[in-house]
This record gives structure tokens, sequence and C-alpha cells, in this order.
């Protein structure tokens, strides 16, 4: 255990971003817990006590510091089975942090007691799952009264404590200060009614192919519904919570290199699923990623050819999982540009007009049931976009599947058998079962080894040379994929 600390402790004196989100350190004197890369005076290793989690630092009655701020640590994205459940249960819990309901229903959702789950997350976790569903509101909460001028009560609701009276008697409890007082500590000012947006942040551990991931998703964007400009990446949103009730509004993403940071800016229209957009754009942007630990399995790969990986690429995934089986599906065998085109036609024809006023965002793409209510047939209603009729026929089965709960994209979702269910469907071979994989579920070991790509910068390997070279690349294909395509 010494040994154990004293490695923590000279990982804490470095501030190394590579440990940020891998452990939290509790000062005894201050009885505040700081992030590895806290720029605060080094405390004396007899004050220190180490946590796995902002949850486990906060049960054991310490309080997060202002300075390096713990909420915006990034999470974790682990490939061990063993511990996978746990951690895809608390990624369920941050983002339904504002609704979810009881711990029966989650446990029901990821095919387990309750009882289970309680036992894996408190192994991996060191606390409950309420424990840990707690922090999570504490910590959204705190970045909203941080970084936005957001009423008290909004902040409330938003964190999912329902009642303005139990948020501040819980925040008070936990962190010995009132909400009010720690905006003032924040230097935040004052609430500010009526806005039209409010912005937050989200960490990341450097380095970041910002660069290349936004161009992989400008070659991408569906036209209405998404753009690329000003080194900045906008979308309309539509959301639909437990109680069936739908919001609708605009985000942006910008990336703030010098303090390992996305910039997120949410529409006000937003606010009540602000848990779920956060969550989505942690996916989205891969926010979980382990930049060093990909690296070492992958660098085999620069044998093959000079940087062909790179250090800091990220794993795109998606924020609407049935708007990227469509966009999928949409692109078997012609080029992605004519596939975009055909989306956008898709959106502008049978998604929901969005006032954004942003130029560029003006439909929110359709849902399974936008699609399902068509009265004609779905190849002639789609045939008119440029939709041939067996895609057509293969998106209206997607959306029947989503709808009636047969498939699910969730994170929850078991990769092999999210691939096993798309297989069956006509219409879908292991190219677009494997992507979708790789972009929808965040599956860090899909390979999509009949792309055209992909074959071309391995030539002239056959398809089984290429599965085998593969293997060696294990658990983290998907970046390997990403990888060669960045290079081409």
């Amino acid at each position: 255990m010494e040994n154990k600390e004293t490695a923590l402790y000279a990982a804490f004196k470095t501030k190394d971003p590579r440990f940020d989100g891998h452990f939290f350190v509790g000062v005894r004197s201050t009885g505040i817990y700081c992030r590895p890369i806290c720029r605060a005076k080094l405390p004396k290793p007899e004050n220190c006590t180490y946590f796995s989690t902002a949850a486990e630092a906060e049960q054991e009655g310490f309080r997060p510091c202002l300075l390096c701020r713990p909420e915006l640590a990034p999470g974790s994205a682990p490939v061990d089975a063993t511990v996978s459940l746990a951690h895809r249960a608390a990624r369920v819990l941050e983002e339904n942090c504002g609704s979810i309901e009881n711990l029966e229903d989650l446990a029901f959702s990821m095919g387990c007691s309750d009882r289970h789950l309680r036992r894996v997350f408190s192994a991996v976790y060191h606390v409950s799952p309420i424990q840990y569903l707690q922090t999570c509101r504490l910590l959204l909460a705190k970045n909203l009264l941080t970084d936005t001028r957001l009423s008290v009560l909004d902040v409330a609701m938003t964190s999912g404590f329902h009642s303005l009276r139990r948020f501040n008697d819980v925040f008070k409890n936990q962190y010995q200060l009132t909400p009010t007082a720690l905006r003032k500590q924040s230097g935040n000012g004052e609430e500010i009614q009526g806005q039209d947006n409010i912005t937050l942040t989200l960490g990341y551990r450097p380095p970041y192919g910002w660069k290349q991931l936004l161009s992989f998703l400008a070659l991408r964007t569906i036209p209405g519904v998404e753009v690329v400009k000003n080194d900045a990446y906008f979308r309309t949103v539509r959301l639909t919570v437990r109680q069936k009730k739908t919001f609708y509004g605009w985000i942006r993403i910008e990336n703030r290199p010098r303090k390992n940071v996305l910039q997120v800016t949410v529409s006000v229209s937003l606010l009540p699923v602000v848990p779920q957009v956060l969550s989505r754009i942690r996916h989205l942007f891969d926010l979980y990623c382990d930049p060093d630990v990909i690296y070492k399995s992958l660098s085999v790969m620069n044998a093959l050819q000079p940087n062909l990986c790179v250090c800091g690429t990220r794993l795109t995934g998606c924020f609407d999982p049935f708007e990227m089986a469509v966009c999928a599906v949409l692109g078997q065998q012609i080029s992605v540009k004519a596939a975009s085109t055909l989306a956008g036609r898709l959106a502008q024809t049978f998604g929901l007009a969005i006032e954004t006023g942003i130029e560029e965002l003006t439909h929110a793409f359709p849902t399974p049931q936008d699609l399902l209510a068509l009265d004609c047939p779905i190849e002639d209603t789609l045939g008119p976009l440029g939709i041939s009729a067996s895609k057509s026929k293969t998106i209206l089965t997607l959306a029947k599947a989503l709808k009636e709960g047969e498939l699910s994209f969730h994170f929850n979702s078991e990769p092999h058998m999210v691939t096993a269910k798309l297989l069956d469907i006509s219409g879908i071979g292991p190219w677009t079962a494997q992507y979708l994989s790789m972009r929808c579920l965040g599956w860090t070991d899909a390979f999509p080894y009949t792309d055209y790509g992909i074959k071309k910068a391995l030539a002239p390997r056959t398809e089984q040379e290429i599965l085998e070279l593969a293997d060696k690349w294990r658990p983290w294909r998907s970046y390997a994929a990403i990888n060669i395509w960045n290079s081409l």
C-alpha cells in the first residue's frame, strides 16, 4: 500500500494530465479533494488520502476543490468485462441523474438483478449506486453554479433534486456551504433571468486530436441538422425524456486546449435535459478516452507505415443513434458526400423545422416514429428523395426494431448482441454492423475489415489477412480503424 501511495503522490506532484480522472486526492488538513492536476500548493504526503472516484471522496466527507474543479475530470472507458457492467451503470447514472427513478429499473435494463448490480458497483467504485448518483447530481449542480448564471432553482431542478429545499439541504450538508455561497466564492456574479443559452465545460485527457475529429465530422454533416464552422461543431437537438416530454434546441462545441476542456453552449430550451445532452456530447467527442493507454497498444501500427497511429486520436461517436444508423445505411456503396446529401433531404422533408437563430441549423432529424407514421409504402415515400427501395426498407426495419425495443443503441447494450441483431436485418452486412457498433455504442473493439479505405491502406492483404493483422490491435481495433481512415 505504501508503494502505491508513493506512486500516486509522485503523479500528483508532477501534475501530469495523463492521470486526470484516474484518481482523486483528499487533503485531510483542508477537508478538500482535488484532481491530480490541481495547481494549488502541494500538501504533505501524510495529509493525502487517495480515492478512485469523486463519489468515494465525498462519502468520506471531503469537499470538491474550487480551483481544479473535480466535476470537470474526464471519465474512463474500460474494456475489462469484469468491471464493464459497473462502468456502464455509472454512465447511465450520469446521463439520467436528473430523472432516474429507481435502481431496480436500471438493473433490469442492464440484464441483471439490483442486488448483483449493487455488489459489482460497490466493488469497482467503493460506493453504492445511490451514493454515486447523489455525487453526479451535486457535481452537475456545482458545474452549473460555477459556469452559468442560472437561478439556483433552475440548477436544483436540472440536477435532479426536484425541490429547492432538498437541494439546499443536501448541498450544505455535503459541502458545508450553500449554493449561493459557492457561486459567490467562484466569482460568477448574480443570477440572470431570460438567458438564451448557457455554457459549460467538459474535461478530457490530452493529447486530443480535435482537428482530425472535427474534419471527420465535417465530411459527414447532415445539411440543416449539423454544421462545422469557425473551428466549432453545431447541431440541432430533439430529446424525449421518460415522461414523454420532448425538448428542442441546439448546441455548439468548441475546443479550449489550454485548459484541456471542450466548451459546450446549450440553448436554454434544453435546460431540462442537460444531463442527457452532456452525456451524448461526451460520447460523440470520446471524452472517456485514455489516449496514452491506447497508443501503447496501437503504436505497433507504425511499423506498417510511419505515423499510421497518432496518439490522441479519438473514436468519433454519435449524438443521435437512429440518425447515425440511417446515415450508415444511406452510405452503403456511395460516397460520404452523397450519403450526407440524401440524409439532408430526409431531414428537411420528414424532420421537424426548428428555429435556432443559426442559419445552417433548420431541422431536427426525423425519429423512428416519424417514419413509421408515414402512410405510403416506404419505398414510394423515400424514393423521390433518391433513396433506393432496398435502403428504404432497411431504414424502416431499423425504425421498427428501435421503436419496439428489439434493438437498442444505448451504451449499456452488449456490443456482440447488438451486432448480431443488426446482421439479422436485411440490407445490413458486416461493414454496417461494425461501423454502427463503433459509432453508436462506442465499442472500442469493432473493426469494419471489409471497408474500402482499410483494404486500400493495408493492400495487398486479403480480408482474412487484415483480420489476422488487426488481432494484434485488440481491444482497440476501432481506434485502429479511425487512425487508418485519418491516414488516407
